[in-house]
């Protein structure tokens, strides 16, 4: 039986729950495909900084370095909103993708058929969109310095060099190649010299990939078309803060943040994959956490990816992914429901074969 190592971050908010619903889920599918996950649980964000002063301590970065993944529930909330404070629980999430080398962060949309309702999208316009976001995610506002504020006046820095441009958009070729071979490249090249040498880097490595069609896009015309014609995209790579906002934006594609998962990914690979860190997109929903409401499709969708990326069990990615669907069926209170979150995880887990108890 193989065996796996994951660094289990729970973090804040609703994290804990949806993300304790995507283990048992895991655990269900290693139940049926015969393998095993040691979960190795540590803390992170907000619940971080009052047990230890700091979001993301030392420990809990090597004991994601030490793991063959790392999956996390979400960070924040209002107990650590004040933005003047030293140590914020959102510095875990940079320290972890600059710490861990993770620089591109994907994330898949689809307009699933069950969610037509809950889309603010008229089914017209939505149906058949199936794209992936390739966020650039290490570089750009988030990272570079000088960052400052005294008050009166802010500054921050935009900053991208060629290597860390093309590391994700060759990443951005590569996973078109294997779709539907066609790449959007989102910018805003008329005004910004970062995305001048966006722009230049993509060109540069077009000739690689011959059968992928691209097109340039800024964002601003980029973020209607998202959502007034999603079926003509595939794959769109862009820099970080672009793709924060657009990957959000494309949440109306599919209905709720609450079924949207992510992965972040560096070169770094194990004997099972691709090393990365697994997270639903949603953040920390503090005015619901505890009340057992949650919707865990976007943290079991994460895990799914985790399998498949990361540990290397295709046949059980994909049984959760089949039990996700399915589970769309069940309506949580972002879909305008009343399921909760336990009912939507043992909808999953049955549709795996599960015999482990919720």
């Amino acid at each position: 039986m193989s065996r796996y190592r994951v660094a289990y971050l729970p973090g804040d908010g609703i994290g804990p729950e949806v993300s304790a619903a995507a283990r048992r889920c895991v655990d269900a599918a290693g139940e049926r495909f015969g393998f095993s996950v040691a979960w190795d649980e540590r803390p992170v964000g907000g619940h971080a900084i009052d047990e230890h002063g700091e979001a993301l301590p030392g420990a809990t970065l090597e004991a994601c370095a030490a793991s063959d993944a790392v999956l996390l529930g979400a960070v924040g909330g209002p107990r650590w909103d004040d933005p003047r404070a030293a140590v914020r629980p959102e510095q875990a999430l940079l320290g972890l993708r600059a710490g861990l080398e993770l620089f591109a962060n994907l994330r898949p949309v689809r307009a699933y058929p069950q969610l037509a309702a809950a889309s603010p999208l008229r089914a017209e316009v939505r149906d058949g969109a199936d794209l992936l976001i390739v966020r650039e995610l290490t570089g750009g506002l988030y990272f570079g310095r000088p960052q400052a504020w005294n008050g009166d006046e802010a500054v921050d820095t935009l900053r991208y060099t060629r290597s860390e441009v093309e590391r994700v958009v060759r990443l951005g070729f590569e996973l078109a190649a294997g779709r539907r071979a066609h790449l959007t490249s989102v910018d805003k090249a008329n005004v910004l010299a970062s995305s001048r040498l966006w722009r230049d880097v993509v060109e540069a490595i077009r000739p690689e990939f011959p059968a992928v069609t691209v097109e340039h896009a800024l964002v601003d015309s980029l973020a209607l078309s998202l959502v007034s014609t999603p079926g003509r995209f595939d794959v769109i790579v862009t820099e970080n803060l672009f793709g924060d906002i657009l990957s959000d934006e494309a949440a109306a594609i599919s209905g709720s943040l609450g079924v949207m998962p992510s992965a972040s990914l560096g070169d770094r690979t194990t004997e099972h994959g691709r090393f990365g860190l697994y997270e639903p997109v949603h953040g920390s929903a503090p005015d619901i956490a505890g009340r057992g409401i949650a919707n865990p499709l976007a943290a079991i969708g994460s895990a799914a990816l985790m399998l498949r990326w990361s540990l290397g069990e295709p046949a059980a990615a994909d049984a959760l992914d089949a039990a996700f669907e399915g589970a769309l069926e069940l309506r949580t209170r972002d879909l305008g429901g009343t399921a909760t979150t336990a009912e939507v995880e043992e909808a999953v887990r049955l549709s795996i074969g599960s015999r482990v108890a919720a």
